[in-house]
């Protein structure tokens, strides 16, 4: 089914986006702005994702978190991914109830394949006033501990991995990681996607909003996504995927 990009709902809605971030600004105008920045690929974004963004601003005294979906996310090059654009916008639903939740398409729009790098840098360009809170799951966040030549990104913000119970993560005693547990992280996009395939209810699992445009669209039908798999090994419910 095509996709219509250039709806006034969205336009709508980005534009509500804008004049919070605008409101949020001026807040935060005696001193620096604290901002989240809630990576992933969001195929679908559920509850957990939420929740998480909701944790950490919490704990974190953060003024405002921008989700941001991955364009063509590179360590998932051999996997099959929703349309960019799908992805988007199903973060654009179920961000809009929340007046400190916002959505950026810095990584949509960047052509290529999105590196964590050019998410931070661009997002500090924008964002000139802002300190950075990376916000991710533990499993991305044990391989970003693993990168070499990464002090960049450490100056670009610091790094808030969020993990389900019970899911072990050594943060490296680095001052600028910080870890926290969130029980709604036990959901995962692989789940969502696996019951929807099995025409299985999500409901509850993602925003309402999110289940009626995944039925709209015909997404995650039986067989758009030969890699999902129910195993312990092939379930991502600690990282933001």
């Amino acid at each position: 089914m095509p996709i219509r990009t250039a709806s006034t709902r969205t336009s709508t809605i980005t534009a509500k986006a804008t004049d919070i971030s605008s409101v949020l600004h001026r807040k935060g105008a005696e001193g620096r702005l604290r901002l989240g920045v809630m990576g992933g690929t969001f195929d679908p974004i559920h509850h957990g994702h939420l929740v998480a963004a909701s944790e950490v601003a919490a704990k974190f005294g953060l003024d405002e978190v921008v989700f941001v979906p991955t364009g063509q996310p590179w360590q998932k090059s051999h996997k099959q991914v929703s349309e960019a654009e799908h992805r988007y916008l199903m973060t654009v639903i179920a961000t809009a109830s929340n007046p400190r939740f916002t959505v950026s398409r810095v990584d949509v729009d960047r052509p290529g394949p999105t590196y964590t790098i050019d998410t931070l840098r661009d997002l500090r360009t924008q964002r000139p006033d802002a300190d950075l809170f990376f916000i991710t799951g533990a499993d991305a966040l044990a391989q970003i501990l693993s990168w070499k030549d990464i002090d960049e990104l450490w100056s670009l913000a610091h790094f808030v991995g969020v993990t389900r119970p019970g899911h072990v993560l050594d943060g490296m005693g680095r001052k600028d990681v910080s870890l926290l547990e969130v029980p709604a992280m036990a959901i995962s996009s692989t789940d969502c996607r696996i019951r929807v395939a099995a025409h299985n209810p999500v409901w509850y699992l993602v925003p309402d909003g999110v289940v009626q445009y995944i039925a709209k669209y015909g997404l995650y039908a039986e067989g758009q996504f030969p890699q999902d798999v129910r195993t312990t090994e092939t379930d991502e419910s600690a990282s933001t995927e």
